[in-house]
């Protein structure tokens, strides 16, 4: 871990043509504009540390613009230490740039950094604005820290913003993503000014909850909807086992020319899945397609899974084979698709693939590797995947790997 700013920008390692090779001279001034244009042309962590290294020796470093943009790309490149070191280091703080900050730790998976991050904000009396407890919300639902959040309300009700609408949207999310519907309601109900968000928000939370009537009414109500309101609606109906419900609003979706988005597509094909229809699954298909939708993880996923346990593995292979980028439940959900079709062999084999391209497999993935054992007849390569699964992943078995095991 590096301790030291100054020593990290000018290891050796960090000594390249980079900067020479866009125009650098020794002569040339050097200010904001030239290093934004630097780190707009930045390739990787080295590069960085090189721009870094120059910013530092023109007395720029305590540029707030200049230091956010390197803060973005020290996420990006997966180096939160060095963005840490180099935020901490930074004199005369903006209340933007802590904002900044704590939005880039959520945005990445560190949300109890970002609150310890805004619990010292406070602590050292840096002023919050509109936008610091929305943000600071965020990272409480992304941290399920309900108790956190009703500090956060109370803070930004005593500092009086508790006006904000922004702030309400975030609080009512983060109080039906903990179960606490009761108490969304009670603040949609008290919010003067709803914009279409907070309804949404509203409807969301309700059909999160298991609330799906009770989120007609209000979606119904609704003075404007947009494809995230029509999405939210169609979704819960999906999930509540009613496919035809979710088709019946995705015609009146049409009727007010709001156009689906991929997580509409994505809930439709969950729809199909319901209802067994492949003809309808390949209507979708078709219409992405023709809308120049890309066969991106989660659509490609929901084509995959919805061709295979539709009777087609054909085409669920054709999807599997055109996805650039496959995430964790395409593969697994590949794998399983073959296993039940009977193709012990071409499961096994997709696993050997998932393993090459370094994806780290988890239970349900052993799931399918065993059934396809089974599909197979092949107690031996059963008892040595069930013996690798622990041995090389640690994965404790679950049921479903035991009940592999014994039909084999």
């Amino acid at each position: 871990m590096v301790t030291c700013l100054s020593c990290a920008v000018n290891t050796p390692s960090t000594r390249t043509p980079f900067l020479s090779s866009y125009g650098h001279t020794s002569n040339r001034k050097f200010g904001s504009h030239e290093a934004l244009i630097l780190i707009q042309k930045c390739s990787n962590f080295s590069h960085l540390k090189l721009i870094h290294a120059k910013i530092i020796r023109n007395g720029l470093s305590n540029d707030q613009l200049l230091v956010r943009k390197l803060l973005q790309l020290c996420f990006s490149y997966g180096k939160m230490d060095y963005a840490s070191l180099l935020f901490h280091q930074m004199r005369c703080l903006h209340t933007f740039t802590w904002n900044f900050m704590i939005r880039l730790y959520t945005n990445n998976g560190s949300s109890q950094q970002a609150l310890l991050l805004h619990n010292l904000m406070i602590f050292r009396g840096f002023p919050p604005d509109k936008f610091t407890f929305p943000f600071t919300v965020k990272a409480c639902l992304a941290s399920s820290a309900l108790e956190k959040g009703k500090e956060v309300h109370g803070f930004a009700t005593k500092t009086g913003f508790w006006k904000d609408t922004f702030f309400h949207n975030t609080r009512m999310d983060l109080l039906f993503e903990c179960g606490a519907a009761d108490y969304g309601r009670k603040v949609f109900d008290k919010m003067r000014v709803r914009s279409v968000v907070s309804w949404t928000t509203f409807v969301a939370g309700l059909v999160a909850c298991g609330e799906l009537d009770a989120a007609r009414g209000p979606f119904d109500q609704m003075p404007k909807r947009n494809v995230v309101s029509w999405t939210a609606m169609i979704n819960g109906y999906v999930k509540n086992q009613c496919p035809q419900e979710a088709f019946e609003l995705l015609w009146r979706m049409q009727l007010y020319n709001v156009r689906p988005n991929e997580f509409t597509l994505v809930g439709l094909l969950k729809a199909c899945t319901e209802l067994g229809s492949l003809q309808l699954g390949s209507r979708i298909h078709d219409y992405a397609l023709k809308k120049g939708f890309k066969l991106g993880a989660f659509l490609g996923t929901a084509l995959v899974d919805m061709s295979s346990k539709c009777g087609s593995l054909v085409d669920a292979k054709q999807v599997f084979d055109k996805m650039q980028v496959k995430s964790l439940a395409a593969w697994n959900s590949m794998i399983t698709s073959l296993g039940v079709h009977g193709c012990g062999k071409e499961a096994l084999a997709v696993f050997a693939q998932m393993e090459e391209a370094t994806i780290k497999p988890y239970a349900i993935t052993f799931v399918g590797v065993l059934c396809a054992c089974v599909r197979m007849n092949n107690v031996e390569e059963g008892d040595r995947y069930f013996n690798y699964m622990t041995e090389c992943y640690g994965i404790t078995p679950i049921l479903e790997h035991y009940t592999c095991m014994i039909k084999l």
